[in-house]
């Protein structure tokens, strides 16, 4: 919902007259799309399995504890994971292997012995279940724009996992818009960095990850 637009804009003011087709898909079907050739680039989670395609970093996303709106934990300015032992937690599929072993390692790193009582494949059906069976659940921070009434979300205290949100092509695509956006992938992220500093929300929400932050 921020990368894309811009991308497209980007794309479009060098080549006004080009068609850009989006495709929509979990990230392991976008590698093995690349990787065939009928992409030429995709906002996507590095793939281990795909070694052909090469990556280009654009931000390190935090997760973020997503939870109901009358949650015990939803008065919390920040959730500890020590606050959710014994609460139903609520994880990611294989449909997203990255991100699921982001929250798997740690939650092992964390030492608290929490295990997922569900799985979900997508963000519409981590809604509902957190709604329905007033889970928790710990999801990229993008997750925010899509959140219904029932459910809110917070950060993670202290050490905040991150994922990272990459660009990825094949290494031996030679087509020359894929080259022309590549030059570009800098402009993007300064584009997409101060559209999110200049919108109240964005500030708002990087005061918070300052008040939170741990004295160093």
């Amino acid at each position: 919902m921020d990368w894309l637009p811009e991308a497209i804009r980007i794309l479009r003011d060098e080549l006004p007259n080009m068609k850009v087709t989006v495709s929509s898909q979990y990230s392991p079907e976008l590698a093995e799309a690349l990787m065939r050739g009928t992409l030429d680039v995709a906002f996507m989670r590095p793939e281990a399995q795909a070694p052909d395609l090469t990556y280009r970093l654009v931000t390190k996303e935090p997760l973020i504890a997503v939870l109901p709106s009358n949650h015990r934990l939803a008065a919390c300015a920040a959730i500890d994971p020590h606050d959710i032992v014994g609460e139903t937690f609520i994880s990611v599929s294989k449909t997203a292997p990255t991100l699921r072993v982001v929250i798997d390692d740690y939650l092992e790193q964390s030492n608290l012995g929490i295990r997922p009582d569900h799985e979900v494949d997508n963000l519409a059906m981590a809604m509902s279940l957190i709604a329905s069976t007033r889970g928790v659940a710990f999801l990229p921070v993008y997750a925010q724009n899509f959140l219904p009434s029932s459910v809110i979300s917070r950060p993670i205290k202290d050490h905040v996992p991150t994922i990272d949100l990459v660009i990825g092509y094949h290494r031996a695509n030679a087509s020359p818009t894929l080259k022309l956006f590549l030059s570009r992938v800098g402009e993007l992220i300064a584009r997409v960095s101060k559209k999110f500093n200049d919108h109240p929300m964005g500030a708002r929400k990087k005061r918070s990850r300052h008040a939170n932050a741990p004295a160093r």
